[in-house]
C-alpha cells in the first residue's frame, strides 16, 4: 500500500493526514487523520519534533509504504540557520523517505483554495498570508512577530482591547460597553488595577493576550462603537497583506479568489463585512475555505510526489 502524508504543524497542535494511493484507485480518496501535540520546534527542540512527526506518520501509514511527506511547519523560511537545524533533524528522522518542507502558511493556502491560484489570509493568534499565481509562483506576506507586527491578528486586537479600555477609562474616547466588561472580567475596584492584572495574567501567555479579542467581540456585538472600529481597522490591516502578495505574483486585475482562516474570523460579520469590502475594492473575490490546512498539506504532498492523484484528493488546480 502506497501512502502519502500531509502534516499541518502548529504552535498548539499538529494534524497529520494520510491517504492510501492505490495505482488502480477510482474516484475520491478519503484520507484519515490524527491529532498530535505542538510542532513548535524552536520551543520543544528540532529532534523531538522530528521524532514525533515520523512516529505519527508511521502510525497513520499502518504499515504501508510512505511515498512522500509534505511537512508544513512554523518558522520555515524565517531563518537560514533555523531551517538547516530542522531540516537536518527531519532527514535523520525520516531517513530515505522523501519530504517537502514548507512554511505552515502554504498548507493554509493549499487547503483553502484546493491549489487554485489565489491568496489565503490567516488571522489567528498571528496574521500571515500566502498566495500563488497560475505560473506556480508563490509569495508570503506578514507573519513577522507579535512584538512589532502581526497587525490584524487576535494578538494585535487583544493588545488593542487593553489600550481601548485605558482610553475609555481616561475619557479619551467615550465609554462603551467594553469598559464595564473589562472591569467585571478583571474584578477591578480601581481602573489602574488593570496594570497589575496585565502583567500578572496576560503577559505570561500569547494566547491569553489573543483571547482578549473575545471581550472586544462581545462589546462590538452590543454596539460599542470604538470596538466596532477596531474590527474595521483589523480588516484593513489584513487587506494590506493582500496588497503585499499582489506586488510579488501575477494575479488578474479582478475576480481572483481570496480565502481566509484563523480564529479571528469566528467574529463573523464584525470582521468579514469590512474584510469583504476591502478585498472587493482590490479586485478580489472572497471565498470560504474549501479544505482544511491538513488536507492542504496532503495536496502539497500529492503535487510534489504523485501529481496524477491530485483530482482524487480534491484539488482544483488546472
Amino acid at each position: 500500500m502506497r501512502i502519502l502524508i500531509g502534516v499541518d504543524g502548529g504552535g498548539t497542535k499538529t494534524v497529520i493526514t494520510a491517504a492510501e494511493m492505490e495505482s488502480n484507485c477510482r474516484g475520491e480518496i478519503i484520507p484519515r487523520e490524527a491529532l498530535f501535540p505542538s510542532a513548535s520546534w524552536r520551543e520543544h527542540g528540532a529532534a523531538n519534533i522530528a521524532r514525533m512527526l515520523r512516529e505519527g506518520s508511521d502510525a497513520l501509514a499502518r504499515g504501508g509504504e510512505i511515498i512522500g511527506v509534505a511537512l508544513a511547519l512554523p518558522y520555515i523560511g524565517e531563518s537560514r540557520s533555523g531551517d538547516q537545524v530542522i531540516d537536518a533533524a527531519l532527514r535523520e528522522a525520516f531517513g530515505d523517505i522523501q519530504y517537502l518542507l514548507v512554511n505552515d502558511s502554504v498548507a493554509g493556502w493549499a487547503g483553502s483554495l484546493a491549489l487554485e491560484s489565489g491568496v489565503n489570509i490567516v488571522a489567528g493568534t498571528g496574521a500571515i498570508a500566502y498566495g500563488r499565481d497560475a505560473g506556480d509562483r508563490g509569495a508570503r506576506c506578514g507573519g513577522w512577530d507579535e512584538f512589532f507586527s502581526d497587525e490584524g491578528s487576535c494578538y494585535w486586537l487583544g493588545r488593542a482591547t487593553c489600550a481601548l479600555f485605558a482610553k475609555q477609562s481616561d475619557g479619551r474616547v467615550p465609554r462603551g460597553q467594553l469598559y464595564e466588561m473589562m472591569r467585571a472580567e478583571f474584578a477591578l475596584d480601581e481602573d489602574f488595577e488593570f496594570i497589575d492584572a496585565v502583567h500578572e495574567k496576560l503577559l505570561v501567555s500569547r494566547e491569553r493576550v489573543a483571547a482578549m479579542q473575545m471581550l472586544l467581540m462581545r462589546a462590538a456585538n452590543e454596539g460599542d462603537k470604538s470596538a466596532l472600529a477596531l474590527y474595521d481597522a483589523a480588516a484593513e490591516e489584513l487587506c494590506l497583506l493582500l496588497d503585499g502578495i499582489r506586488g510579488r505574483i501575477s494575479l488578474p486585475e479582478s475576480g481572483f479568489p481570496v480565502s481566509y482562516s484563523g480564529g479571528l474570523f469566528n467574529a463573523g460579520e464584525l470582521v468579514l463585512k469590512p474584510f469583504r469590502r476591502g478585498i472587493e475594492a482590490r479586485g478580489g473575490r472572497l471565498v470560504t475555505p474549501r479544505l482544511s490546512p491538513a488536507r492542504g498539506a496532503l495536496l502539497l504532498a500529492a503535487e510534489k510526489f504523485m501529481p496524477d492523484k491530485l483530482d482524487a484528493l480534491g484539488a482544483t488546480k488546472s
